[in-house]
């Protein structure tokens, strides 16, 4: 396997489905609100299957979409073919983006820094791929408030749900993280998807901007 790869087939075919039914539980919305206004050239990091991309309005010039699973890249390529805007699905890891430094109007990080090796690389890379003034978008899911939940969370993250699903670590504190790569989170928005009052480990949401200095 290249040293850029990462393999999760299993994850990958249940992802598709499972994205499908995200997107019409309210997922669609998150996308279409976290993309909104972006303008120039944009880096997707973790574009999965691709159900962002039509979300993309025309003011957008260009996507840069980096996705390291192959069967995932592939539904993107297909998806990248019906998208409003122009969209090259390429191969790559967050912590290592194919793009120049200062290249990006805007990155765009959708349900990914919970999977990614190494978070604080990964928001490295997207800063040295943003131009000064430039913002990252972001729709993930957190750390909870409640310590019950808390709790939840850390015993599925040490047994089997990244096994299950494809690395994914429910209990991070990507705002924080986000902050200590040097950015400033000027929009943040805290929520539950789906809207459920089950304790589900990968229930609490954010969605927000924030802008490189």
């Amino acid at each position: 396997m290249p040293a850029n790869e990462v393999s999760h087939p299993v994850f990958a075919r249940v992802f598709q489905r499972a994205s499908v039914a995200m997107d019409r539980a309210g997922a669609a919305a998150h996308r279409r609100r976290l993309v909104a206004g972006l303008a120039g050239r944009v880096v997707e990091v973790g574009a999965g299957n691709g159900r962002t991309f039509a979300h993309y309005p025309g003011t957008v010039e260009r996507v840069l979409a980096v996705e390291p699973e192959p069967r995932l890249r592939a539904a993107a390529r297909e998806a990248a073919g019906a998208a409003p805007v122009p969209v090259e699905v390429v191969d790559g890891l967050a912590e290592a983006l194919p793009a120049p430094d200062g290249d990006a109007d805007a990155v765009v990080l959708s349900l990914v820094l919970c999977s990614v090796a190494d978070q604080a690389a990964a928001l490295r890379e997207a800063r040295r791929v943003l131009r000064p003034g430039g913002q990252v978008r972001f729709f993930e899911h957190v750390r909870a408030q409640s310590p019950g939940l808390r709790r939840v969370q850390r015993l599925a993250d040490a047994t089997v749900w990244p096994l299950l699903c494809g690395g994914c670590h429910t209990g991070r504190d990507t705002v924080a993280a986000i902050r200590a790569a040097g950015f400033t989170v000027t929009e943040l928005d805290a929520f539950r998807f789906p809207d459920s009052r089950l304790p589900a480990p990968a229930a609490p949401h954010v969605l927000g901007v924030a802008t490189r200095d």
